[in-house]
């Protein structure tokens, strides 16, 4: 049996400082038309505690006006972060001994859920998710949050899951 980080098994606790950093972010690009997106992190001693915040930026846009053929959606619809720039977080991150725990990015209109779109790109690898992380995502409505949901990848249904997260 292969051991996992105990944060993919969900049940987060996260500081109030940290989701209101979050929340913030929502709103922000919620004006710009776009989701929001980053990283969370913590100590590895305590592994379900969550309680920094690395926000990324989210190239949707910019690929979109590149390309709009290749890049048809906006970042209205999706995020897309720099694969290289993330991958060096999660390396150097948990080099120092704060790994990186979850993957968070925010929805428009449409409510907190896993989408089909998440799914694909938390699994580029294949049938797993490609790295050892939770995914948060923030409902903005008309520029308010109304909801977020933590969800983890559940192997023995091969599924993505909803799972308590707790703020503290």
């Amino acid at each position: 049996m292969v051991n996992r980080a105990l944060w993919t098994n969900g049940n987060l606790t996260i500081t109030r400082a940290a989701l209101e950093q979050i929340d913030e972010e929502a709103r922000q690009a919620y004006a710009r038309d776009e989701e929001s997106c980053g990283v969370l992190g913590g100590p590895l001693h305590d592994p379900l505690h969550v309680d920094f915040v690395v926000p990324m930026e989210n190239r949707a846009n910019k690929l979109h006006a590149m390309d709009p053929e290749i890049y048809p959606r906006t970042g209205r619809m999706y995020f897309d972060l720099d694969p290289r720039k993330f991958a060096k977080y999660v390396d150097e991150y948990g080099a120092k001994g704060t790994p990186i725990k979850v993957l968070y990015h925010s929805h428009l209109d449409v409510g907190a859920y896993f989408s089909a779109t998440d799914a694909e790109a938390a699994m580029t690898s294949g049938s797993e998710p490609t790295y050892e992380l939770a995914y948060l995502v923030t409902s903005v409505r008309s520029g308010v949050v109304d909801d977020r949901k933590l969800f983890v990848f559940d192997r023995a249904n091969r599924a993505f899951v909803e799972t308590p997260l707790c703020v503290k």
